[in-house]
């Protein structure tokens, strides 16, 4: 690909650039381009007169920063990158490392929803803070040119708020929750980075930059290693949630234990000149059932007066049976 006003000069069928030409190829702008020359990023051009003259080396270079800074590469670390590149030692590998490290790390695939439908699957109402939050976090991304359409990075996720507000929780608390989370998910993440690099890439990113054949290998550990991250956080979420949430099941249903407890049955001692009279009076096998009738009826006594007004009677207390 060659910009317009780059030409091949004569007798040979390399293309060359004026510097206008080489931004207009290469995406960049002309002053960013000095910018990378005067960083050792770009070589320097062919002096021809009073004019520069770059060439598709030049061009090369551009792309390979580009794509080196989408991966999140600083100038810094693309310098180095580059100077081993320059002494024969290539980028195959550490671009391939690259690669795999910015690759997916799940299996979810990215949806889109209408704000039409969005409004409908959270109860109808038009609520454009909850949108907008959404779109703060991450949950939602403006489709470009499209107001009315959102892409949905994870529909999982996307799937969980729905539930929990049919359930009752208000969005706001939705979002406050996954920002809570977030901080301790991102805990867990790196702490999992800081112990594989520690135990399992330390002795490929020893060098900076890594050969080939050690970058090769870093990316194939990545692959490998990639899914343990989620299984141990997935095995040890549904390890805790079992024990919190019986936990917790215990704890709310504790004063409805103790109701049970007290409708049950407890001995009581009674003197045994009383039980003798009892058993006189209604025979051994009725003792119990005497007993607990009796205290029954002396509660509901004592029930009946403490809702008496003072000094005087419960209506149709003095009406002869």
């Amino acid at each position: 690909m060659s910009g317009a006003g780059a030409r091949p000069p004569e007798g040979r069928g390399v293309t060359e650039y004026r510097i206008e030409d080489l931004a207009h190829a290469s995406g960049a702008t002309v002053r960013t381009i000095r910018a990378y020359q005067d960083r050792g990023l770009l070589p320097r051009p062919e002096r021809r007169g009073r004019a520069n003259v770059y060439r598709e080396a030049h061009l090369a270079r551009l792309r390979q920063i580009a794509e080196l800074l989408d991966r999140g590469y600083t100038l810094a670390s693309i310098k180095e990158l580059l100077e081993a590149w320059d002494a024969g030692r290539g980028l195959g590998g550490v671009l391939g490392l690259a690669a795999e490290v910015h690759g997916p790390w799940t299996d979810e695939e990215a949806g889109r929803i209408t704000r039409g439908e969005l409004d409908a699957r959270f109860g109808g109402a038009q609520d454009d803070e909850a949108i907008a939050e959404a779109v703060e976090l991450g949950v939602l991304e403006p489709v470009p040119g499209r107001e009315d359409e959102f892409l949905v990075p994870s529909p999982q996720e996307l799937a969980v708020a729905v539930e929990l507000h049919a359930a009752g929780v208000p969005l706001p608390a939705i979002s406050g929750h996954l920002r809570e989370l977030r901080v301790q998910v991102e805990h867990i993440a790196s702490r999992f980075l800081e112990f594989t690099t520690e135990h399992v890439f330390a002795r490929y990113l020893g060098h900076r930059p890594p050969t080939d054949s050690d970058a090769a290998e870093a990316a194939s550990l990545v692959r490998r290693l990639r899914p343990l991250a989620q299984q141990t956080v997935d095995a040890e979420l549904a390890r805790a949630m079992r024990t919190f949430a019986t936990r917790h099941l215990h704890h709310h249903l504790g004063a409805e234990q103790l109701a049970v407890d007290d409708a049950a049955t407890h001995a009581v001692l009674l003197p045994a000149r009383t039980t003798r009279a009892v058993q006189a009076l209604v025979g051994p096998e009725q003792v119990a059932a005497f007993v607990a009738a009796a205290t029954e009826r002396e509660v509901q006594a004592r029930t009946l007066d403490a809702l008496a007004p003072p000094g005087g009677s419960l209506p149709g207390a003095d009406r002869a049976p």
